[in-house]
């Protein structure tokens, strides 16, 4: 088992998307020369000058490459480190290194939180080594040795956590998201499912009656077109959304109108007032259903995380190409806004999915707003 778990963490690759140089890096090397620069200028018995600029470029140079390349900057940092230790050893130099020169503890944790398995253990190799020689050279005693040996242990051990915590953020908004893709699928399939039983009744209603009365059986005619038409948009939505092969089992979705069933009376707080305005006729079913998702997320985040809130307003306006929804709480500003979980991330995935766009955050002067436009039609991107 110890075997396959090696195995697994040699195995583990880089994270994906490592953020290259940033306009900080060159702050943090900005610091450090003025450290080492504030350090040469006030201590005393410091090794040779050519030896110390090659320890601080050491450790300085590599430090803008430690998240793309991190077992290079490892690598090209401790493995000058060692050779300047070994050369004091070797001549017999007097004097300590600078203290800037544990900056390097930044390349350690980069190490394990940007490196590969495979590198962070190479790389820890090399730490390790670096260690014994320093040690050597600067004849530290026991207590020293193993603090130095715990801090940059720390380092890596802080930053394979970092790299861990942020696995599992994404993958817990992967499912996020996979849910909510899966929600709308559920739901655009029992769209399709409804239009395609309209079609066979209406054209079991056209045979009965073409032989009898001709114009009627143009009418379910048109009726078909019209209900084949909306059934080849909802499945080029389906081609674009995953959708779980289980619980296919038919039931009614809810729509524009189910959005007045969230209001609630005075006699619950915070109240809920629900608006709605414009024409919702020839709205496409899944845009309605996707409305009434993100109106009852929206408020029942708004009951949770609303701070001495004693309003919800939600408002949905039909225009001649969209739907807006817009739902705001009155909720104090003060000590900022409990987070909701993932429940931002689907709603912002389901809009999406649809073409639409969403948005949340603080309101202009006080409380939270939520804001989704979506095409009517429901034309997924």
């Amino acid at each position: 088992m110890a075997a396959n778990a090696l195995r697994s963490l040699w195995a583990e690759p880089r994270p994906a998307q490592a953020p290259d140089r940033r306009p900080r890096d060159g702050v943090l090397v900005a610091v450090l020369i003025c450290w080492s620069l504030v350090e040469v200028m006030l201590r005393q018995n410091l090794a040779p000058r050519p030896l110390l600029l090659l320890a601080v470029l050491a450790v300085l140079g590599p430090l803008p490459w430690r998240r793309t390349l991190p077992l290079v900057a490892v690598a090209v940092s401790f493995g000058t480190l060692t050779v300047v230790d070994l050369v004091r050893i070797l001549t017999g130099s007097q004097g300590a290194l600078l203290n800037s020169v544990s900056a390097a503890l930044i390349l350690a944790y980069a190490l394990f939180r940007w490196g590969s398995g495979r590198e962070a253990a190479i790389g820890l190799g090399v730490i390790l080594l670096w260690l014994t020689v320093t040690n050597v050279a600067d004849t530290t005693g026991p207590a020293d040795a193993v603090a130095s040996y715990g801090f940059f242990l720390f380092a890596a051990a802080l930053g394979a956590a970092i790299r861990y915590h942020t696995k599992i953020l994404v993958r817990d908004i992967d499912q996020a998201k996979a849910r909510e893709r899966e929600q709308l699928a559920r739901e655009l399939h029992d769209t399709v499912a409804h239009h395609v039983s309209g079609i066979a009744i209406q054209a079991q209603a056209g045979r009965a009656v073409a032989a009898s009365h001709p114009e009627r059986a143009v009418e379910a005619l048109a009726v078909i077109e019209d209900a084949a038409t909306r059934t080849l948009t909802e499945l080029r939505a389906i081609v674009g959304v995953l959708r779980a092969t289980h619980d296919t089992a038919f039931a009614p979705q809810p729509g524009v109108a189910e959005v007045e069933q969230l209001a609630t009376d005075g006699r619950t707080r915070p109240r809920v007032a629900v608006t709605l305005s414009g024409a919702f006729d020839d709205l496409s079913p899944v845009v309605g259903a996707a409305v009434y998702r993100l109106a009852q997320e929206s408020v029942t985040n708004a009951r949770r995380h609303a701070r001495h809130a004693t309003r919800v307003t939600v408002a949905v306006t039909g225009d001649a190409d969209r739907v807006r929804l817009t739902v705001a709480d009155d909720g104090s500003a003060a000590g900022g806004r409990a987070p909701a979980g993932y429940g931002l991330v689907g709603m912002r995935e389901r809009a999406a999915l649809l073409g639409g766009t969403f948005h949340a955050g603080p309101a202009a002067e006080r409380g939270w707003r939520v804001e989704a436009v979506l095409p009517r039609t429901g034309t997924p991107r």
